[in-house]
């Protein structure tokens, strides 16, 4: 059965390549199907890739067409007997603008051009044929070279040691992956942080920390908000991929913790500045007054206290 399912595949892909040569024109475009005197392999198995759609439709112009609607006329090639040097298009001699170039001519519907060129991976020439394979894909999705989590760590070494760490994100598990939190073709501006664009995150429709895509208990909106949590996010607290500390905070003890804004320095440091001084009443010398959150249970926002007490 399953020889012949590929048999009537073949014979489908050579028809459909076939009436693309007939129709194709004079201008160095010979059409899919003689791509396959050379490169079975890639064309047997291109019907499972979301470009075959460009095949399959048989409406588009050969310029945006199977193998020459990316790598352009093959003429040259098929006369030279081929060579990577005579395709005008060959990805592995491009430079990263050119790939990006390439892929953006079809696929600006679905990313912002403004957003990509100005992403952090962009100007560290990492570009869509880094991250993504056309011809072996190792996902059933986003036609990845490798698998997410193995494609991210393979530049972000120190990263993959934060999800090792005792409390983490479940990302080696399979339980969320880094796409989740962050956007790798460029995110907008940021709501917090003033504006600044911290490690693309992926942020929401309305501007929201993807945190709160899970964490929804901590949304609000709240009578009485925290304002760490406005102006610099879930991070002055918390440490996103792992840590050592339970809740991933980024210090073993909530007091330390929350005396990094509230120690009466600066100009936070006045009443009614949103930071107040620790008053005499919490001695923090006194193990009462050590476990902050004891008391202040709704850190991340209350409706009916401003202290965020219970």
């Amino acid at each position: 059965m399953t020889r012949v399912l590929a048999w009537s595949l073949t014979l489908a892909l050579s028809a459909v390549a076939a009436a693309q040569q007939n129709q194709a024109p004079k201008d160095g475009y010979v059409g899919g199907n003689v791509c396959r005197t050379c490169h079975p392999d890639v064309v047997l198995n291109f019907y499972r890739n979301a470009h075959y759609k460009s095949v399959a439709s048989g409406k588009e112009p050969p310029e945006r067409t199977g193998c020459e609607g990316c790598h352009g006329p093959g003429k040259g090639h098929v006369d030279a007997r081929g060579g990577r040097t005579t395709i005008p298009r060959a990805f592995s001699l491009m430079s990263p603008a050119r790939v990006l170039d390439t892929c953006l001519a079809c696929h600006s519907k679905d990313l912002s051009r403004s957003e990509i060129r100005r992403s952090p991976h962009t100007q560290s020439e990492v570009v869509c044929s880094t991250c993504h394979s056309i011809h072996k894909p190792q996902t059933p999705k986003l036609l990845l070279a490798k698998a997410q989590k193995d494609l991210c760590y393979g530049c972000h070494n120190n990263v993959r040691s934060q999800f090792a760490m005792p409390f983490k994100h479940r990302v080696n598990e399979g339980a969320i992956q880094c796409t989740d939190c962050h956007n790798p073709h460029g995110a907008p501006a940021t709501s917090w942080r003033t504006g600044i664009h911290p490690r693309m995150v992926a942020t929401s429709a309305d501007g929201e920390q993807p945190c709160l895509r899970c964490h929804t208990d901590k949304r609000g909106p709240f009578a009485f908000e925290h304002p760490a949590l406005r102006v610099d996010g879930c991070e002055s607290c918390h440490s996103p991929h792992g840590s050592t500390n339970p809740r991933m905070l980024k210090r073993p003890v909530v007091m330390t913790l929350c005396l990094e804004c509230h120690n009466g320095t600066g100009s936070f440091g006045r009443q009614g500045d949103g930071v107040t001084i620790q008053s005499s009443s919490h001695n923090v010398a006194d193990p009462r007054y050590q476990n902050c959150t004891a008391c202040h249970i709704r850190i991340h926002g209350s409706n009916s206290d401003q202290r965020f007490l219970r």
